[in-house]
């Protein structure tokens, strides 16, 4: 989605296009939120069916899943590219 936005330069003005979502941070944060969300709800129904006092799963369950995503999906990632290949992303801004 991109947006116009009017701007002076040099005493005059010009209409340029700025991109609202980067569309590979959009995905990524979408992926995050998904794959994060089953541990994210486990320990806050644990935190309220024990009154708001922390039990066993707590923020253990949420930081173990993360470096599982952090650690293995980069494998994975990694693995599947096939030998003497090289991928790149084209726009990261």
């Amino acid at each position: 989605q991109e947006t116009d936005h009017e701007v002076r330069v040099y005493g005059r003005t010009r209409t340029i296009k700025a991109q609202v979502w980067n569309p590979t941070v959009a995905n990524l944060t979408l992926m995050a939120l998904g794959s994060s969300a089953p541990e994210i709800l486990l320990a806050c129904i644990e935190l309220i069916s024990r009154r708001f006092y922390s039990g066993e799963l707590g923020s253990a369950t949420i930081v173990g899943s993360a470096a599982f995503n952090l650690l293995v999906i980069t494998a994975v990632c990694i693995v599947a590219i096939p030998p003497k290949q090289v991928r790149k992303v084209s726009d990261p801004a």
